[in-house]
């Protein structure tokens, strides 16, 4: 758990602070919409990639996050800047699981 948060955290500043000095920033509070997107996601993958979870519970999850991601986005701003985040939710999360798939283990943990 405490490596999830580490990932959390890490891929939220990584993110804002590529989106806010080197991609062209939309605002700082949108970037840092958008970092904690990316950060949760990288979060989440890591936390899931256990064998305790099953398929089903780790797409039902990974659903409820993105979710929360657009419910938060529209609260915040709109529904055309809460869709992004979900992209790079989804992009960030299948990533993961692709560079796992690439192991033995079937996981990044092991």
């Amino acid at each position: 758990m405490q490596r999830a948060i580490i990932y959390f955290f890490a891929g939220t500043v990584i993110s804002f602070l590529l989106n806010y000095f080197l991609l062209g920033s939309q605002g700082w509070e949108l970037d840092l919409y958008y970092g904690f997107a990316f950060g949760s996601a990288w979060g989440i993958a890591y936390f899931l990639d256990d064998t305790k979870f099953t398929l089903p519970q780790k797409l039902g999850i990974s659903f409820l996050a993105m979710g929360l991601l657009i419910v938060a986005g529209v609260l915040l701003f709109s529904l055309e800047k809460a869709v992004p985040s979900v992209i790079k939710f989804s992009m960030v999360f299948v990533a993961y699981y692709l560079i796992a798939s690439f192991r033995g283990s079937k996981s990044l943990r092991n």
